[in-house]
């Protein structure tokens, strides 16, 4: 066979494998390497609420979630669907139970890194990590939210969604000015007990709704690549000229544990009468969980503090 057949033949057979490929087929990079979609994605399981979240404002509701309970309680909003199934938890999902769901698309990130060979096997798997070493959560959130959105057809959506997320800060921005609430640092803060918070830091989620209503973040530090330290009251009482508002869900009893604590009650903002409660906001959310806490912490420091968490 002479070089010059081989070479036509070698380029018959690359022309009819690409005639063989759909039509449709697009493939998007990711951190692990590279999916293709011949057709776009009708059945989708995704083992972290950050992607469900994506999901839920796009208007798809995902098939299959890890951890579909803990959602309602933790995140809240983008509401799940009652028929959505649970296909174990974030840490350990059941490779089983996500493949009798058949479905066509995934949605992880690097914590399923070992098991992303496995996860393959099942369907097409798209990694995007919002949380990781040297991360920005909002920037990853907002790639997550497009390149999702590009998948599914549905990018007019995807910007109407951060589109009406900047009004939403604008406008509570301005209510804050309005009422002269800007001044003074806000420590936001969850409950790990009666003794200790975890207290969200300048490169968690958290700070992208702090800086677009113009508040400056109370603890200066930076935490892990979640956003947050774990600390124990004492840490938080050098920063005096400061606001606390404590984010849901809290252990029972805990409020009746602090209002006898010599710990909490030496705080300068409890002392202030300027400890304020919200309701659950999930820290590791994506794009939404920006504007949850947006409107909520505006209502909450206009509405006025208290000296404990009630």
């Amino acid at each position: 066979m002479s070089i010059k057949y081989s070479a036509r033949a070698f380029l018959a057979l690359l022309f009819i494998g690409l005639l063989s490929l759909p039509a449709s087929a697009e493939t998007w990079q990711h951190e692990y390497g590279t999916i293709t979609l011949d057709d776009t994605p009708k059945r989708i399981v995704t083992l972290n609420w950050a992607a469900t979240e994506a999901l839920l404002l796009l208007g798809v509701t995902p098939v299959g979630v890890a951890d579909r309970d803990g959602y309602d309680v933790w995140v809240n909003e983008p509401a799940l669907p009652a028929s959505v199934h649970n296909i174990g938890t974030r840490v350990a999902p059941s490779l089983e139970a996500i493949a009798e769901l058949k479905p066509d698309l995934i949605v992880t990130s690097s914590e399923m890194a070992p098991a992303s060979s496995l996860l393959e096997r099942i369907a097409p798997t798209y990694v995007i990590s919002v949380y990781r070493e040297g991360n920005r959560p909002f920037e990853k959130a907002s790639e997550m939210l497009t390149t999702l959105a590009d998948m599914l057809g549905r990018e007019d959506r995807a910007n109407a969604i951060l589109k009406d997320l900047e009004q939403t800060l604008g406008t509570q921005r301005q209510r804050l000015e309005d009422a002269g609430m800007t001044g003074k640092p806000v420590a936001l803060v969850n409950f790990v007990d009666d003794r200790h918070v975890r207290v969200y830091a300048p490169n968690s989620l958290y700070q992208t709704t702090l800086t677009a209503l113009g508040l400056e973040n109370a603890w200066p530090l930076q935490g892990n690549f979640w956003g947050f330290s774990v600390v124990g009251l004492e840490a938080i009482a050098p920063y005096q000229n400061s606001r606390i508002v404590v984010i849901s869900p809290i252990l029972p009893g805990l409020a009746d544990t602090l209002a006898n604590s010599p710990f909490w009650t030496y705080l300068a903002p409890v002392r202030r009468n300027e400890v304020y409660r919200i309701d659950a906001v999930w820290p590791f959310g994506g794009v939404f969980s920006v504007k949850r806490l947006a409107t909520m912490l505006t209502d909450a420091l206009l509405e006025g503090g208290s000296d404990n968490v009630r």
